[in-house]
């Protein structure tokens, strides 16, 4: 056993697709079949052209037994087990092809069959090795700042708290914080995105990401087995192992499906000969025929092929799916749930509208500025930021005073000002500031006013900023048939306003945590299977009550990616979309080749019960044919359009 063996921190080993505990199938394979179809061809030639026909037969029995020993030995130990295998099928029937004096169609099926087998167990591979790519853009080496000095060293002896260095080119061993030098940082192999993003003293980055132009000292946060793309590569295989309702049906009925299609053969041997007065050879062959057609190879491996295909291929496109139940419910569900703040808004207000009333605007806002310079409110810093954006320059301001749940007052220039809500002008009469106030409020708006004891000068509007792809992801789920929902905290107007600007369906506003679980069961109960997105944080309740829960941003959060079935690696909205687009698609394809599965296999079960096809074409068009048709639909999702 090798070092490499008992190395337990090893990705690979801990997402079990280590090449070398698993070897890739490959050339023991190939050459196998190369000597098995030498000899399969021999043997035909020598049994139909020379006048050696048992030297024929010798020859067909090697190559079946070469090609067929792994099938004829698992068909052997279920038999005896009474365990009927589709490899108790494919043996029953080469046998029989030999005992009637068929030997090239029963050296035909099992060597026929065992390509399918291998072709089957090539496309498992190949998303393993898409899961493995994963992690080998990650270097293998990395230089670390030792003793005043740099030294080259292998990742896994880099120690926690270490400092890292990427030049220009570089990819980041490990993830870490930036504690010198600026550069943009090409995150696409984790995120998806295709924007480098840039990156500064307390950033965080993650190994397997591009440095692009700048000179970074990272201090690692975490060793190679724990990083980001270590864990994303760990989770992805792990979700191979959680199978779909589609798989779970086709699992059960296989395990009532091969006794009966026995059944049915047996009674093929025995009711024509006696009904119809078929000759006893040609119903046992026919029968045999039965037996090879009706295994359900290519039916066992349509969905999970598939599967493992849209799981892979959305790992690469930033979003990680941590089951393939959760794939095949979102290519199913037709609602899908987002929590507004943080999710389809920034969390951040923004000034949008200044409007004075007898004064310059630019005079409002300075105003409201200069009385909120003193407060770490939201709002105030919203104010503040517009204020800097024009070049507003901030007055001193004198006595000044907050007013408890109406807002601040305070002299500027010798001449009092109130900055607040309506309720700090009681007073005050009614006129163009209040239909204006009003407006805004009807808007969904925050509104500050600003004034006199006499007079209101002006008003504030702000809004939470809507995140800038949220309309067109809304606008792709509805134009795919799915209903879109916000829930919220905030009180019904807001709610109601940001639903109609981003042109959600449905909104339910002023709701608690426990609420926004309450109303996340409703809809299950009205519409069915439900997807939640949300950012894992605040919404975690509800997100772990739907049938899928979707956690944006989460690639620095250990909990949201623990707590979501789904994770957006990057904050980008436009993902779900991505992923609703993939799942559906990977639905479908299941969905092609179960149908294409079953049509194809009955239509030749039908000829063969008649007595029109033969033996290894059977095999060639109802087994293996049919299985390579299946894996290539199937891997038709990993292409670059996939979900587009």
């Amino acid at each position: 056993m090798t070092e490499h063996e008992e190395c337990p921190s090893c990705p690979r080993c801990r997402a079990g697709i280590c090449e070398i505990h698993r070897p890739v199938v490959g050339r023991r394979e190939v050459a196998v079949f190369l000597v098995a179809g030498v000899l399969l061809l021999a043997g035909v030639l020598a049994g139909y052209f020379t006048p050696y026909p048992l030297a024929g037969t010798a020859l067909l029995l090697a190559a079946a037994f070469i090609s067929g020993y792994g099938v004829l030995k698992a068909g052997f130990l279920a038999l005896i087990r009474l365990r009927f295998s589709i490899a108790v099928l494919i043996s029953i029937a080469a046998a029989g092809a030999f005992l009637t004096g068929n030997p090239a169609e029963g050296a035909t099926v099992l060597y026929l069959y065992a390509i399918a087998e291998f072709l089957e167990e090539y496309a498992a591979g190949r998303a393993e090795r898409s899961i493995a790519s994963l992690l080998d853009i990650a270097p293998q080496t990395a230089r670390v700042r030792r003793d005043g000095g740099e030294v080259t060293v292998p990742v896994e002896d880099v120690g926690v708290g270490e400092t890292v260095i990427a030049r220009p080119g570089d990819t980041v061993p490990l993830d870490g914080i930036v504690t010198a030098g600026a550069s943009s940082v090409d995150q696409a192999a984790i995120t998806g995105e295709s924007v480098p993003v840039a990156k500064g003293v307390g950033d965080g980055v993650y190994a397997g990401t591009r440095n692009m132009e700048g000179y970074l000292e990272v201090r690692v946060t975490k060793p190679e087995e724990e990083s980001t793309i270590a864990r994303v590569v760990a989770l992805v295989a792990e979700a191979q192992a959680h199978t779909s309702p589609t798989e779970a049906f086709i699992e059960r009925f296989s395990r009532y499906y091969t006794p009966a299609v026995i059944l049915v053969a047996a009674l093929l041997i025995v009711v024509p000969p006696l009904a119809f007065g078929v000759p006893f050879l040609e119903a046992f062959y026919r029968a045999l025929i039965l037996l090879v057609i009706a295994c359900p190879c290519a039916l066992a491996i349509s969905t999970p092929v598939s599967m493992v295909s849209g799981i892979t291929t959305a790992a690469h496109n930033g979003v990680l799916i941590k089951g393939r139940d959760s794939l095949e419910a979102v290519g199913l569900a037709r609602v899908v749930v987002f929590d507004k703040t943080g999710t389809l808004t920034a969390g951040r207000l923004e000034v949008d509208d200044v409007i004075s009333f007898g004064v310059p605007e630019a005079e409002v806002l300075a105003v409201a500025a200069s009385l909120d310079s003193r407060s770490g409110h939201p709002i105030a810093e919203a104010i503040r930021l517009r204020a800097e954006a024009e070049g507003t320059v901030l007055q001193d301001v004198e006595e000044f005073a907050s007013i408890t749940g109406r807002g601040v007052r305070g002299k500027i220039d010798g001449a009092t000002y109130l900055l607040g809500n309506a309720a700090l002008f009681p007073e005050l009469p009614g006129g163009a500031w209040w239909v204006e106030y009003d407006r805004l409020l009807r808007e969904g708006k925050t509104v500050v006013l600003a004034g006199t004891d006499s007079a209101v000068i002006g008003l504030v509007a702000l809004s939470d900023v809507i995140r800038g792809d949220v309309p067109e992801t809304v606008a792709d789920l509805r134009s795919r048939g799915i209903r879109t929902v916000m829930l919220t905290g905030d009180n019904e107007r807001v709610g109601e306003a940001v639903a109609r600007r981003i042109g959600i369906d449905e909104c339910h506003a002023g709701l608690l945590p426990e609420e926004k679980v309450a109303m996340v069961e409703r809809l299950m109960d009205r519409y069915g299977l439900v997807v939640m997105v949300g950012d894992g944080v605040n919404d975690a309740p509800a997100l772990a009550r739907a049938n899928v829960g979707v956690a944006m941003g989460a690639i620095g959060s250990d909990v949201a990616i623990e707590a979501a079935d789904i994770v957006v690696m990057e904050d980008d909205i436009s993902r779900v979309a991505y992923l609703v687009a993939l799942s559906e698609k990977t639905v479908s394809v299941v969905r092609q080749n179960v149908v294409a599965a079953i049509i194809v296999k009955l239509g030749i079960a039908g000829l063969a019960v008649l007595g029109l096809v033969s033996l290894w074409m059977a095999v060639a068009f109802g087994d293996m044919g049919l299985s390579l048709a299946v894996i290539a639909n199937a891997l038709r999702i990993g292409r670059p359009d996939a979900g587009s």
